[in-house]
């Protein structure tokens, strides 16, 4: 690999990485040309699960100052989730820091956030809160982004194909894996610039459905 053909990749961060979902999105954008992960990773002996696949690293904890990570970054995914044990401190102030680090020259912010963070009621409140809080203050941070709410994730191989809407009626699931292709494809600058929209299983190629969202 040369090094002029690496200057015309785009350095994205993935925060995140290490969990189910992020390392399905690393492995995504390392397949793709236009594309270099950079795994945003919390110890030091989680380098070597990455680095063993030649994807570069950056040491970062989202309960902690989080402002050094975006240095030399073109765009971020955030994918990271602290399982339910400490929402408000990682998916909602956690994601904050990191929206206020992606000010300083980050071109677009891919959010991963959840069905029902629009709205957060039910057994699930207090997640859906703290992922509401994060949303709006994303969308009030001048950061040029995309909300990607999925419905419950599951682990079955992915199809490749989603339903997308602004809102659904119906609750529904959705595979990991086009989760993560749809997030991938929503660092796009022309899908969704600075909306929301919800993904389920689904019949419509992930290409499509994210491109075609804007003109509905």
């Amino acid at each position: 690999m040369n090094r002029d053909y690496l200057r015309g990749m785009e350095k994205i961060l993935v925060a995140g990485a290490t969990g189910t979902t992020g390392k399905k999105i690393v492995s995504l954008l390392q397949s793709l040309e236009a594309y270099e992960p950079i795994a945003m990773i919390r110890k030091e002996d989680q380098k070597q699960q990455f680095e063993k696949d030649g994807i570069k690293t950056v040491m970062g904890d989202l309960t902690k100052d989080v402002s050094h990570t975006t240095e030399g970054i073109d765009k971020v995914i955030f994918a990271a989730g602290s399982g339910g044990s400490n929402v408000v401190a990682v998916d909602q102030e956690g994601a904050k820091k990191l929206i206020d680090a992606s000010k300083k020259g980050v071109k677009k912010f891919v959010m991963l956030s959840s069905m029902g963070a629009d709205n957060p009621q039910g057994e699930l409140k207090e997640y859906l809160q703290a992922k509401q809080n994060a949303d709006q203050y994303l969308d009030i941070s001048g950061v040029t982004f995309t909300i990607v709410r999925p419905g419950s994730l599951n682990n079955n191989g992915g199809t490749g194909k989603i339903s997308l809407q602004k809102k659904f009626e119906e609750q529904g699931e959705i595979s990991r894996q086009d989760v993560a292709r749809t997030l991938v494809k929503s660092l796009d600058m022309d899908v969704a610039k600075n909306q929301a929209f919800e993904i389920l299983n689904g019949e419509t190629k992930i290409e499509e459905a994210v491109h075609n969202f804007q003109v509905i």
